[in-house]
């Protein structure tokens, strides 16, 4: 790598992205291109030289970057997004970016290390045992959490892979308990309001398909798991000779951020000698406020607690911050120990005993995986590599802070209860369920109390919503009913975005109540 060609590409793309963001409103939230858009406007194979190449015989590399911006990002690559930073964008979850993340994230790519084991970088490992720990006393989660015991954090892709290690961390220590031959005995409870990367952990970890209990939630608590009726599902489940295992319980479901009662469903899992995980993908970044913490009380009674700092924390994707109170059984289910990754045991020969009082703290790193001085995280992930994801999470907490940071959080939910005051003065729509965080479930209500009716009315309003460009929502589906989800939470969003899109929502719901008369 040429350093005056990075530091000129880098200066270039640098401003593209900040000429991006100040112009990101207006773009179409969702993109309206047609599926194959793209293998349209790009050739059937990569060229066999560098477009505009005499451009870089001659050295004009900064005038082959903006042509490169004009010509392929601006013209193919734009129309095809759909611009999660938008302060525009309402749905599914927030995806945050930040300039702390952001620097953050070019200084790891920057750096391009792979940090699947201590001596792989030490500073990348220790680095994240820090931060992980800094952001554990955040949210006041039990010091088995932390480091110094023996469990700790780890930073992996997506809550989807960290639901998926420690299902398989809980599944061998069972199987170790019982015998191999019970895996089909095995039994998964959550409830059916839960991410449906459970499902596929299941299916990867060799989970029966009838064996993983996703057990009904209804309005009646609006959406969270019964500990009643997992209590009786358990003991049925005993009594036919099944093996319950494993509990998983949401702070803040997908679909209308239900909270599930940690502290009952916690002790039915140790009662039950189950493996007991907590899900707060979402909300777990509202829980660093003080007013909010109470939704994780009973996560002392938890085994593993999960977190997405990319979610709504100003930490670019990915980031999902995973800990666990016992660190050994991610690491009897996920270890391997390659001759090639090895740390060879210099020490054992006389010309390595000379070479240690020479330069002891070099061969301290060498033998210290081995000898369990330090932390491996190749044995707490699926992956064998890793990047430097922690170098992201620690700019954003040092050039935040912590106060800064609940009050970025909290003006989400004041705009979140802003928007819900304004659907409650319309007669027309309701708030389907309460809103807690920063996620408003609501509906057009159907005309003459025709519930088909009204689940054909809210999917046209929520085509006719996004097809505009100016607001993007999605939707979910609760007790039979077609729900519009209206989440705030993108880093630009201010109250007049609120209220662009609200007028929005009004202006296609009188044209399609106009047409059903």
């Amino acid at each position: 790598m040429d350093a005056e060609q990075l530091r000129e590409y880098g200066h270039k793309m640098v401003d593209f992205i900040a000429d991006y963001y100040k112009t990101i409103e207006n773009f179409p939230v969702l993109s309206q291109v047609e599926p194959g858009y793209l293998r349209n406007l790009l050739p059937d194979s990569a060229p066999n030289q560098p477009d505009s190449f005499q451009h870089v015989l001659d050295g004009e590399v900064a005038q082959l970057i903006l042509e490169f911006i004009r010509l392929h990002i601006q013209a193919k690559i734009l129309p095809g997004v759909t611009h999660w930073q938008s302060p525009n964008y309402f749905a599914y979850y927030p995806s945050n970016s930040s300039v702390a993340g952001f620097v953050g994230e070019m200084l790891s790519a920057g750096l391009n290390i792979v940090g699947f084991s201590w001596i792989a970088s030490p500073a990348a490992t220790e680095l994240e045992m820090i931060v992980l720990d800094w952001l554990a006393k955040m949210l006041k989660l039990p010091e088995d959490f932390l480091s110094a015991g023996q469990g700790g954090g780890v930073i992996q892709g997506t809550a989807s892979e960290a639901v998926l290690v420690v299902l398989l961390a809980a599944r061998d220590k069972v199987l170790r308990r019982v015998g191999k031959d019970a895996l089909e005995k095995l039994v998964v409870y959550a409830s059916d309001q839960t991410h449906s990367s459970l499902q596929k952990a299941c299916q990867i970890a060799g989970i029966h398909p009838e064996n993983c209990r996703l057990l009904k939630a209804t309005s009646s608590t609006n959406y969270a798991l019964s500990p009643e009726f997992l209590s009786e599902t358990i003991s049925q489940d005993l009594t036919i000779g099944l093996i319950p295992f494993f509990l998983c319980a949401t702070v803040g479901t997908t679909s209308s951020t239900a909270v599930d009662p940690l502290l009952s469903l916690g002790k039915i899992a140790k009662s039950n000698g189950m493996w007991f995980h907590v899900d707060a993908a979402y909300a777990g970044s509202a829980c660093v406020c003080p007013e909010f913490r109470h939704y994780m009380d009973g996560v002392e009674e938890a085994d593993s607690f999960n977190m997405n700092a990319h979610k709504w924390f100003l930490t670019n994707f990915d980031c999902s911050a995973l800990w666990v109170k016992d660190r050994s059984a991610l690491v009897q289910a996920l270890s391997t120990n390659p001759e090639y990754l090895k740390n060879k045991k210099m020490a054992d020969s006389k010309p390595a005993k000379t070479w240690f009082l020479m330069y002891s703290g070099k061969l301290a790193k060498l033998v210290a995986s081995q000898a369990n001085m330090v932390v491996d995280y190749k044995d707490w992930q699926v992956p064998l590599g890793r990047r430097f994801r922690s170098l992201k999470l620690w700019m954003v907490l040092r050039l935040y802070g912590l106060e800064n940071l609940q009050c970025y959080i909290r003006n989400h939910i004041k705009l979140a209860k802003h928007f819900e005051n304004l659907i409650a003065q319309d007669p027309r729509f309701e708030v389907v369920t309460p809103r807690i965080f920063s996620l408003v479930c609501f509906r057009l209500l159907p005309v003459r109390n025709n519930e088909s009716h009204g689940n054909k009315l809210n999917h046209q309003l929520l085509d006719a919503v996004n097809s505009t460009g100016s607001a993007f929502i999605s939707h979910t589906v609760l007790s039979g009913k077609y729900i519009l989800r209206f989440a705030v939470g993108a880093p630009l969003t201010e109250e007049k975005h609120v209220n662009a899109a609200w007028k929005v929502l009004q202006d296609k719901a009188t044209s399609l109540l106009a047409e059903s008369l």
